[in-house]
């Protein structure tokens, strides 16, 4: 199935660019998702606090990916 993700600080820079679209296998969860991008971007495992938002919510690792969902990654934020 193809979702699309965007990105946003840090992880835009991992992933080379703001918006992505992906192939992943049906009925992925948010887990699996992860493991996927730190497969073809090493340097993901590096975000350790990271967020990610399905379709405007957040959710965490056992949520099932659905075709075409809205994936925003949301790295750690750090600053003063």
């Amino acid at each position: 199935m193809k979702i699309k993700i965007l990105a946003f600080g840090i992880a835009k820079d991992i992933l080379g660019n703001r918006i992505i679209n992906l192939e992943i296998p049906a009925a992925a969860t948010v887990g699996a998702l992860k493991e996927h991008l730190e497969q073809i971007y090493p340097d993901f495992k590096k975000l350790r606090s990271l967020k990610l938002a399905v379709n405007q919510e957040y959710v965490d690792d056992g949520l099932v990916i659905s075709d075409s969902d809205e994936i925003v990654i949301i790295p750690p934020v750090s600053g003063g």
